[in-house]
């Protein structure tokens, strides 16, 4: 039981790191922006804009790939999701209309379906594909 906990605990490392990264991200790039755009016909945008976003996507490219370049795609995958999640449903859950879950739940499928992608491309690309190991 011992044995098989300690050989646990550093395959479940790049998840918590990936994790923690994606949650830090999310709080440099979008978690000061709380105030929507009025404009003059009354409309409103935000409270993000589009440079934050991309600029959330493109800093989270590194611990992704830091990982997935070790064959580590399930923590890439998960943890980054996981991250992502959890950041969005705490900085969205003061919404008094209940809508924040769907656009968590579209935070969560989005950042499933490209970081998977991404994920085995990196990894295909530094070595032959996920199934194989590196001198």
């Amino acid at each position: 039981m011992r044995r098989r906990l300690l050989t646990s605990v550093p395959q479940l490392l790049p998840t918590l790191v990936l994790t923690g990264a994606s949650l830090a991200m999310w709080a440099a790039w979008l978690g000061w922006d709380q105030q929507r755009d009025l404009h003059p016909d009354g409309s409103s945008t935000g409270p993000y804009e589009a440079w934050q976003v991309i600029g959330l996507v493109l800093t989270l490219l590194l611990p992704v790939y830091w990982a997935a370049s070790r064959r580590h795609i399930a923590a890439a995958v998960a943890g980054t999701t996981a991250g992502l999640t959890a950041a969005a449903f705490y900085d969205w859950s003061d919404d008094a209309s209940g809508l924040y879950v769907v656009g968590v739940m579209l935070v969560m499928t989005g950042t499933l379906a490209v970081t998977t992608a991404v994920s085995f491309l990196i990894a295909a690309a530094r070595g032959g594909g996920p199934g194989r190991t590196r001198p």
